[in-house]
């Protein structure tokens, strides 16, 4: 067994901690055999990226270990991901739902908290205390902390530093999946170039080079390559085997009108049409773009599935309808995505984003929040239906918080999106239940954020008061007769937006731990308290196709347990 290096253990404090055996061609074994000495968390100048892989690994084990969980093994994982979907606002939708559908909304319970086991997940960056989604979902796919903005890259170089991330690429589960044989596939409400579904195939030191026009001269001089490009060009030569979400038009040349929008052109400065190369790669895939040729694909015969349905991101749940070429809904996506990487007899590996939650929370619009979260627990209800339990590990989660927040005192069944009613401090005497009222006698929502565009002053688009979606301004210009009066306002149309304490042109995320749920194989793993990087490491754990990847490339030790960070040179050599 491999000792930590001195260098780690250095003034920290050393927890003998049991990990679990086997990670070796061979099946893994049933109980635990080894230990390790793991350095306890301390300063951020003594976490480095070996540290991180090593703590997780531990961490993950340790929790296996009290769930007597050794034994479990996963062929399929899925990691369902609700970009932003923090604990407030999983509360919200589900009181949401159920009210849509006429029933108790506080006790009702979407799919996802139907699972069996629970637990928190802490989001803070390598850099930050309030993370991004770049970094967070790297840590969650690689098993390593980093910083903000970074893509599959460690915390070792600086932001845009294209030179010397170069030998600072995470391996990412997608990527060891693929290397083992396995089926994958990203499907995501959001660009698939987004920061999210990025994370699972991509490596570079800036969130925002999504297309090759985008990354500096110099950067690409020195070979950084967009993510776009990184996805036709995935070294495995299978590919990805599913990728749907948005994003046309960096797929296409500079100039290249987009099939829906001939007023949008494609934005690629090399003048490759990666749609047309990922075609070549494929001939046995189907490119589709549009909900008519989503619906005509024969998925017992297609191989591979490239769905670009938007030039950008998919419209929001809301405003889905409304799309003339139309576009599928992320359970549509999710429920097709399956049955296609399932005739793998290796198993596979799914990430699916509801992306677009994040989005509504930052433009400050609850009720678009509430509809993608009901949304993608719509998807993993569509994954249940289309899994075995048996074989089939699924793991809901977020990679951050926002600011979205319960206030007041309302009364049981409240409309959540509504007017504070009931509420045991200070009532009018309207009929139905008294109305809420400020210390200046105004009336306020339940839903509210802590910062935002919804902030009430007068803005250089819209006047002082109530604000509707979309509202994106550039400057305030304060406030002079404090908070409006609500009594008057519908705060459950779609496009009303919920008040921010202080005025930003976007609201923030916030910093506080994330859910995570868990069903299948290995699910039990998942209690308490874990640090946001130990998801892979309790996944990976679990999967033995994985697993026995992660020591192919070193990443074990001589038990076989996988507490080594794999270098991804490694696994370029190996694929």
């Amino acid at each position: 067994m491999k000792s930590t290096p001195t260098s780690l253990r250095l003034g920290l404090l050393s927890a003998s901690i049991t990990l679990l055996a086997g990670c070796a061609t061979s099946a893994p074994r049933n109980t635990p055999t080894a230990a390790i000495d793991v350095p306890a968390i301390q300063r951020p100048a003594q976490e480095t990226p070996e540290w991180w892989f090593r703590n997780g690994a531990a961490q993950a084990a340790q929790a296996s270990r009290e769930a007597n969980a050794g034994g479990q093994r996963a062929k399929n994982i899925i990691v369902f991901l609700g970009d932003g979907m923090s604990i407030p606002t999983i509360a919200a939708s589900h009181i949401r739902a159920g009210q849509l559908k006429g029933v108790d909304g506080e006790s009702y319970r979407l799919s996802f908290e139907n699972f069996p086991f629970s637990a928190l997940s802490r989001t803070y960056e390598t850099d930050q205390q309030t993370p991004d989604s770049a970094g967070t979902m790297t840590s969650i796919m690689s098993g390593v902390k980093t910083r903000a903005g970074f893509i599959g890259i460690s915390q070792v170089p600086k932001r845009q530093d294209c030179a010397a991330s170069k030998g600072q690429e995470l391996v990412s589960t997608l990527e060891l999946a693929a290397a083992a044989g396995m089926a994958t596939g990203a499907v995501t409400t959001t660009r698939i170039t987004h920061a999210t579904p990025a994370a699972t195939y991509g490596h570079l030191p800036e969130r925002n080079w999504e297309v090759d026009a985008n990354i500096p001269e110099s950067a690409r001089a020195q070979g950084c390559k967009d993510f776009a490009a990184q996805l036709v060009d995935f070294p495995v030569a299978s590919g990805l085997t599913v990728a749907m979400g948005g994003g046309r038009t960096e797929f296409l040349p500079a100039g290249v009108p987009d099939p829906e929008y001939p007023n949008k052109t494609g934005q690629r400065l090399d003048k490759r049409d990666l749609i047309a190369e990922w075609k070549a790669k494929h001939p046995g895939g189907e490119y589709v773009w549009n909900e008519a040729q989503f619906k005509a694909l024969d998925l017992s015969k297609t191989t591979h599935v490239l769905g670009l349905f938007e030039p950008s991101h998919l419209n929001y749940e809301h405003d889905r309808p409304k799309d003339k070429a139309g576009e599928p809904s992320l359970a549509e996506m999710t429920a097709s995505a399956i049955k296609v990487l399932k005739k793998n007899p290796n198993g596979f590996f799914l990430m699916v984003e509801g992306g677009r939650i994040d989005h509504a929370l930052h433009a400050g619009n609850a009720y678009r929040a509430l509809d993608e979260t009901i949304s993608m627990a719509d998807a993993v209800q569509a994954a249940l239906d289309n899994t075995d339990a048996s074989d089939t590990l699924i793991v809901v989660t977020a990679d951050h918080s926002h600011t979205m927040a319960f206030a007041g005192y309302p009364t049981r069944g409240n409309p959540i999106l509504g007017l504070v009613r009931g509420a045991t401090d200070s009532y009018d005497e309207e009929g139905g239940g008294g109305m809420a009222r400020d210390a200046a006698g105004q009336p306020y929502t339940t839903l509210t954020f802590a910062n935002g565009p919804g902030y009430t002053g007068a803005t250089d688009l819209q006047p002082e008061g109530s604000k509707r979606f979309p509202h994106n301004p550039k400057t305030y210009a304060g406030m002079t007769k404090g908070r409006p009066d609500l009594t008057h306002v519908d705060t459950t149309a779609p496009d009303y937006m919920q008040e921010s304490a202080y005025p930003m042109k976007a609201e923030t995320h916030g910093g506080e731990d994330v859910a995570i749920f868990a069903h299948g194989p290995g699910a039990s793993a998942f209690h308490g308290e874990l640090e946001e990087n130990a998801i892979f490491h309790v996944i990976v754990q679990h999967a033995p196709t994985i697993r026995a990847e992660l020591c192919k490339l070193g990443s074990c030790n001589a038990d076989g347990v996988p507490v080594n960070r794999p270098t991804y040179e490694a696994w370029l050599k190996k694929n």
